[in-house]
């Protein structure tokens, strides 16, 4: 059967990824509190919807960081996309570019950077991990900024890994043949084999704990990218992150991965709009699964959201064309709710439509 929303794609999915590969992309940390949150969250916004408005055409475009996209919906970085399909990045890259919109491509990606970047017909941009080697981060950079990637998007929650249990059930580890490709030349390209997950026995070999504000200015100094904070979780970072000149910030709790029990995503975002209050661009991510969900996190104040788990699932379940059939759903279910709240263009999307 066709599927018919996003989390249909899930089920297809499950059969037919290994296990391994599943629970990787599934699982969030410990007893997945936040992960199911991240989702439970937005099903206690209710929306107000208004009547006799003329909705006969409506726009879904917008702009983040001046560049436009067909639709508030960016792919989210996530890792090893060809445990999910042999074309990997390259072909969610397609994907991403034939709907108008982001792709933002991990560091821990299985597909080379210059391969991404020429597959999409849109911006890509770059996720960054800081190693402890900052000669290696520096190359990346230059690397990324060469290949014509358009933001970098530095992961701030992570100066060490969360403990995501299935990982470390399944000692997780990349199948044969598949690396950490961009990473391949500086020779931190493979995970450690490990009692408990290969991919956090090597972010405590490689990635830099100490990780801090200071190196905001420090990236500043390397790179002339916007640079977008990802993994806000309080207003009082949001401030900060203001204060040290960042571009935008994501509002995000790495779906789940991270610290369990922290608050869902939707639930932070008014607190950091209020506190950005225009200065710099937000995105959130975490949960989307309905248009509806798009329209709450455009309302109370991101810009755009970013979405990785039902593009991993359209992935596995159809390549290129899985990807593109969940990006088109998503359009479809936000162009229904916007229709049906009385709000023909997303620039008019606002606080007025929460309940």
């Amino acid at each position: 059967m066709k599927p018919v929303n996003v989390s249909d794609f899930e089920k297809i999915a499950a059969e037919k990824l290994t296990q391994m590969a599943y629970d990787y992309y599934r699982s969030g940390s410990h007893d997945e509190i936040t992960l199911s949150e991240n989702i439970e969250a937005f099903k206690r916004i209710f929306l107000k919807y208004r009547i006799l408005v003329d909705v006969s055409k409506r726009d879904l475009s917008t702009e983040v960081l001046g560049q436009k996209i067909s639709m508030p919906v960016i792919i989210a970085p996530t890792a090893f996309h060809k445990m999910a399909h042999s074309d990997g990045e390259v072909a969610t890259a397609k994907a991403a570019g034939d709907a108008g919109t982001i792709m933002i491509l991990s560091t821990l990606s299985n597909s080379d950077v210059e391969d991404v970047v020429k597959a999409s017909a849109g911006p890509v941009w770059f996720q960054l991990y800081v190693y402890k080697d900052r000669a290696v981060t520096k190359e990346l950079i230059e690397r990324i900024t060469k290949a014509g990637c358009k933001a970098l998007v530095l992961t701030v929650d992570a100066p060490i890994l969360g403990t995501r249990e299935r990982d470390v059930r399944n000692r997780f580890n990349l199948p044969e043949g598949l690396s950490i490709k961009n990473l391949l030349p500086l020779n931190k390209d493979k995970l450690p084999e490990m009692n408990d997950s290969g991919l956090a026995g090597y972010a405590r070999e490689h990635l830099d704990p100490s990780l801090s504000w200071k190196d905001i200015e420090w990236l500043k100094s390397v790179t002339d990218l916007p640079i977008i904070i990802k993994g806000i979780g309080c207003k009082e970072d949001a401030a900060l992150a203001v204060l040290h000149g960042a571009d935008g910030v994501v509002v995000s709790n790495h779906g789940g991965r991270q610290l369990d029990t922290s608050r869902a995503t939707i639930d932070v975002l008014p607190e950091v709009s209020d506190t950005v209050n225009g200065k710099i661009e937000i995105l959130l991510d975490g949960g989307i699964r309905r248009g509806t969900d798009i329209l709450k996190a455009v309302a109370l104040g991101a810009k755009a959201v970013l979405t990785g788990r039902p593009v991993l699932w359209g992935l596995a379940a159809d390549g290129q064309a899985g990807v593109s059939a969940v990006l088109e759903i998503f359009r479809n279910e936000l162009d229904v709710a916007m229709a049906l709240c009385g709000c023909d263009s997303v620039k008019k999307i606002s606080g007025d439509l929460i309940a």
